[in-house]
């Protein structure tokens, strides 16, 4: 394991913009946390997220999704905004204010892989049956909070998270532990109580229902969504490791002039061009127009009932 390279890695990961980097041992997730994964899937908790269930040896095992990896280099892109969308108008979660993450966070990988000196690698990031927050865990990077965000010590949990496959053995980092304490102000926070200490229900979520869901939002749900036009970050805005966040200097993740300038009568009568432009390039993407205007006719159906 060699340990001086191991730590060059980590400081050209640093160099091109994450905030953090660990290295685990790839082999197959421990029997706990398979057990937890499949029992949650057996409950039918991920909605209609079916794709969850697909390649579930993968996700379990990721030496099945290259042959021949040896190392798994964990990295987090900080995302936490300078600016911030005005709260009396409606909100999209902080994650989608810049361009899409997936583009951002593997250009930078592929750059680190160059670093690295391989041509044999895999680069991933929210885009393949990877269990993301475990592998972060076990690379050292921080615990899984109660709000199921990967929590980092002094800086929060407003991080993308990606890793970078490697054939190669290098030095593996230490796991944290859990430093949640007794808090459970994200569970309290929750509007419609999809944390709780029995777990997570995708189904009561509003990111669910604001993005993944293509069907309409169940009126009980809506009644809780408040300003949330596209995902929520209830959980994280009463994390209190997040009095530590600190604004993100990556340029591609910062918010449109426009968008931070959006009023909701500028909302209620977006046009298809109007979305095109507003979120050319964006996460905001998978939601699409119908989608975000479902979303701004739920609120508005419930504000005039």
């Amino acid at each position: 394991m060699n340990s001086a390279f191991s730590n060059k890695i980590k400081a050209e990961a640093l160099r091109l913009g994450f905030f953090a980097c660990g290295i685990a041992e790839a082999q197959p997730v421990d029997a706990d946390t398979a057990h937890r994964f499949t029992q949650w899937l057996s409950q039918g908790r991920q909605a209609e997220m079916h794709y969850m269930e697909n390649h579930l040896d993968k996700r379990l095992d990721p030496r099945l999704l290259m042959q021949g990896v040896r190392s798994i280099v964990c990295v987090a892109l900080n995302y936490s905004p300078a600016q911030r969308i005005p709260a009396d108008e409606y909100q999209i979660a902080a994650y989608a204010y810049g361009h899409d993450y997936h583009d951002i966070v593997k250009q930078k990988l592929h750059q680190l892989a160059a670093f690295v000196g391989v041509t044999d690698y895999r680069v991933f990031s929210d885009s393949a049956p990877i269990l993301e927050r475990y592998w972060a865990v076990q690379a050292g990077l921080g615990w899984e909070g109660r709000n199921h965000q990967l929590i980092i010590p002094q800086a929060g949990s407003m991080f993308f998270l990606g890793e970078l496959f490697l054939p190669i053995e290098l030095h593996y980092d230490t796991p944290q532990s859990p430093r949640c304490g007794n808090c459970h102000r994200c569970l309290d926070a929750c509007p419609t109580k999809a944390l709780t200490d029995d777990g997570f229900d995708a189904s009561r979520c509003i990111s669910y229902q604001t993005i993944e869901n293509r069907q309409a939002i169940p009126p009980d749900i809506a009644a809780k969504m408040g300003n949330s036009i596209y995902g929520c970050d209830r959980c994280q805005q009463a994390c209190p490791w997040n009095r530590f966040a600190r604004p993100t200097d990556e340029p591609l993740l910062q918010p449109r002039p426009e968008l931070l300038q959006m009023t909701k009568e500028k909302w209620r009568h977006l046009t298809e061009d109007d979305y095109r432009r507003l979120f050319k390039g964006s996460a905001v993407k998978r939601a699409k127009y119908s989608g975000l205007t479902r979303n701004i006719k739920a609120i508005n159906d419930h504000e005039t009932d």
